[in-house]
């Protein structure tokens, strides 16, 4: 897929892509190394359920990525949710967002899906005024926990 508009192109990542996104992982504020992005690129490349898109200036520079997956849960019927979108810092508020998510969007209509869902920090506050201007309503709040299995006995 790749759709031009408005001056960038979009389209699917690529291994190549890797020290590009490493850097916009890092500014989304999930620092990881080009070898990290290579091997989760990897990880995601040939399952059909999960997409990862670029947004590349005609030079072919990559400023922005967004990643989706097909959810299966009890709770909902099948649906499309975002895994991350981040835009470079100096290219925010030049629509480059809002075309990465309508690639998601379309993909997930390709896909047989009805609902997307996003979640976002509390503390993104510029990022909630973003999807609520294409449309997405907030419909919860809620706590995050983690839990490191690597350290199990």
């Amino acid at each position: 897929m790749a759709n031009k508009t408005s001056g960038y192109i979009i389209d699917e990542a690529q291994i190549t892509d890797a020290p590009r996104l490493a850097v916009l992982c890092t500014q989304l504020g999930y620092p990881a190394s080009e070898e990290n992005v290579i091997r989760r690129l990897e990880d995601l490349r040939g399952n059909e359920e999960r997409v990862t898109y670029v947004a590349r200036t005609h030079q072919g520079q990559v400023i922005g990525w967004i990643g989706a997956f097909i959810r299966y849960i009890l709770t909902a019927d099948k649906h499309v949710q975002l895994s991350g979108l981040v835009v470079d810092e100096a290219h925010r508020g030049r629509n480059v967002g809002e075309q990465l998510v309508e690639a998601v969007e379309g993909w997930a209509v390709e896909q047989g899906c009805e609902t997307i869902y996003v979640r976002s920090n509390a503390t993104r506050v510029r990022a909630h005024h973003f999807y609520i201007r294409l449309g997405y309503q907030q419909i919860k709040s809620s706590l995050t926990f983690e839990k490191s299995l690597s350290q199990r006995d």
